[in-house]
Formats: structure tokens, sequence, C-alpha cells
């Protein structure tokens, strides 16, 4: 028999069941957090002050990139705990058509620019990167635009952000530099983030800062990655910027899965790894879910729910969903390669194959995965 469990994060990072359900209902392809407390009408882990109440299917909740754990006093823990039995207990008797209600997951436009048109994606490779793994990624960011793959396709997944307001986001390669000697040292602090992706000026351009796995980032477990902006020079026009490191060795139960065994809750095997690299094919997930969320709000004034400080963004906003069926700490039904059995949802150019999560319609207000 199935069952369903409230996971509850708390801000300490402690993941609690707090009531088990049986038998178990069944959960329609909603996108992740949505399998919340519908009385309260939550979408994200911005809700209920930041604190997330998943329904999970004896699986573990799953946070995307940028999503901050913040430290709470032991006053505020204990009024915390006793709110959350009593959300319990109130669960406990919602009616099954409650707990699988629909909600339309809006993210509204703020009415911003977004990056359209020709887009230069600069890479800044810090720390030490085989040759190997700079094509892996280096082939995502080309197929992005390419037509030369077969179905389901990477560029077919790019497609759903012309959607959104403006048309076309075209990426593709621009300039790279290798900093193998780590000139700021192997621990790096936010304003040297920045730092590294003003190596590269330019309109309409991203630059992506690309850490190694030997290499320390503040926050690293906690967010995985960033974006962000930054002025160009001295004037009022504003670049992007991307930081993504590779959790191999770092926190790879956040930042790697579903590749690494969740670092909360149930213990399921992990999916194999499409390019044979857990950090790496861990890194495209991250790097996939920034650039989307970049073209989409590059200045903290486009598509977004929630407020502008911890926004919920156009892949956040569905995170852990990479295939039909998912919720959340499920990826979903995917593809698998026979002879390696690694698992994956698009392919790109030169052979390769990569799992890239869903991403906010919308022209449905829904969350789209690519399989």
């Amino acid at each position: 028999m199935d069952f369903i469990i409230l996971w509850v994060q708390l801000y300490s990072g402690v993941v609690v069941p707090c009531v088990q359900l049986s038998p178990a209902l069944s959960l329609s392809r909603n996108p992740a957090y949505k399998y919340l407390l519908p009385s309260l009408s939550l979408h994200s882990a911005t809700d209920l002050s930041q604190q997330a109440a998943l329904i999970t299917k004896t699986k573990s909740p799953h946070f995307p990139p940028g999503f901050t754990i913040l430290p709470l006093n032991m006053a505020s823990i204990y009024h915390l705990v006793a709110t959350l039995l009593l959300l319990c207990f109130t669960f406990i008797n919602l009616s099954s058509s409650e707990l699988v209600q629909e909600q339309p997951l809006v993210l509204k436009y703020h009415n911003g620019p977004l990056l359209k048109g020709k887009i230069a994606v600069n890479l800044i490779w810090y720390g030490k990167f085989t040759p190997i793994q700079r094509s892996i990624i280096v082939d995502f960011i080309n197929s992005l635009n390419s037509n030369n793959s077969a179905g389901p396709s990477t560029s077919s997944w790019w497609k759903t952000t012309e959607n959104y307001k403006g048309g076309r986001s075209a990426l593709a390669v621009g300039k790279q530099i290798l900093l193998e000697n780590y000139p700021l040292g192997k621990s790096l602090k936010n304003p040297h983030l920045t730092a590294l992706a003003g190596k590269f000026n330019g309109v309409n351009t991203i630059n992506v800062v690309l850490t190694a796995k030997d290499v320390a980032v503040e926050g690293f477990c906690m967010r995985c990655g960033t974006h962000g902006s930054s002025r160009v020079g001295r004037g009022p026009v504003r670049g992007t910027y991307i930081w993504v490191g590779n959790s191999e060795t770092q926190c790879p139960g956040q930042c790697a899965w579903p590749f690494h065994q969740p670092i909360y809750g149930p213990q399921t095997p992990p999916l194999v790894a499409p390019n044979g690299d857990v950090g790496v094919d861990g890194m495209i997930i991250n790097l996939a879910t920034l650039l989307v969320n970049t073209v989409t709000n590059p200045f903290n004034n486009g598509y977004f729910k929630g407020p502008a400080n911890l926004p919920l963004e156009a892949v956040s906003a569905c995170t852990g969903m990479f295939g039909s069926g998912s919720y959340p700490g499920y990826p979903g039904n995917v593809l698998v390669e026979k002879s390696t059995g690694a698992s994956y949802n698009a392919n790109g150019i030169n052979g390769r194959k990569y799992l890239l999560p869903a991403m906010w319609d919308p022209r449905t207000s829904s969350c789209k995965a690519i399989v």
C-alpha cells in the first residue's frame, strides 16, 4: 500500500514528517510545491514565511538553486512547531478532492526588460576542468538554438522561452577564459563572483562563472548557483551574470540531485548521469535553470512570483520536475539509454544527452516538462 507523507522543512534545514496517511491519494501531474496545503494557497518556499510544507510520495523534497535556508531563534522555532502541529491536524481533516485540487501557477510580469535576440554566453572557467567537462557544457549551450538534434531536443526545450514577452532568445557561446591557477584562491565570496563575471563587458551578454569541484563558494550548499546583474562601466547599462559550481564533492545531495541521493528523506537510488559525470551533469541542470531565469528575469523586474529578493522564477517554479508524473522528490518519467542505463530527456549536438528541468509556460500557466 502506498503512503503520503507531509514533509516540513524547518529553517534549520531539518526535514521532518508531519503526518502519514493511508491509503495514498492519487497525485495529479502538478508542478513541484503544488502538493501543499491548498487552504493556504501555497505555491513556493517563499510562502508561510518562506516555509515549504510539501506532500511527497515517500520521497524527500528538492529545493531550487538560489533557495536560502535562514536560521531561527529558539522562540521562533517553538512558535513555528506549534503552528505546524496545528496545520497537521487541519491537514488530517482535508478531503481527498481538496488535496489534489488544481491551482493555477502564475508568474507575474513586472514590466521590466527581458533578454531577447542574439545573446553571447561568455564562460569564465575558474579552476581545473578537463577538456571533456568543458565540451559537455559548451555543447549544451550551443544546443539551445541548434536544429541538428533528434527529438526530444535541447532546442525544443529552450523554445518555451519564446512564449514569454519579446520573442526569441538565441544563445551561443561567446568568449572563454581559463583561470586554472586560482588567482583569487580556492575560497570565494560573493564579491569575487561579480569580479570574475566582470572579465567580459557588453550588452546582451551573459557572463557565466563556472567553479571547479575544489573551489568553495560562499553559500554553496544553500543555492548551488545564482544569477544577477551588475553595471557595465560607469554608465546606467547593466550586464547579467551567472555562477554555477561543480558539486561533485560539495553538497551533491542538494546540488546534483537526482544524480545523487537526496540529503533528506527516504534514500532512493540516484539516476545515472547521461554524460558519466555527476558533478558536471548536475551543473547542466543548474546552468539550464539559471539561463532561463536570467533571460526571463534579468534585472529583477521580469517574470517571477513572490518577493523580488527571493523570487520564484521560470524554472525554480518547477523545481524537481524532469518528466511526466513527477512530484517533489521524484523526477518523473524520463528516458533511459539502454546501453548505459543513463537517464535523460533531451538530445543535444554531437550526440550529447542531457537531463533538463521543467519550465513554466506562460501560455498554460503550468510547468512544462519536455517528456
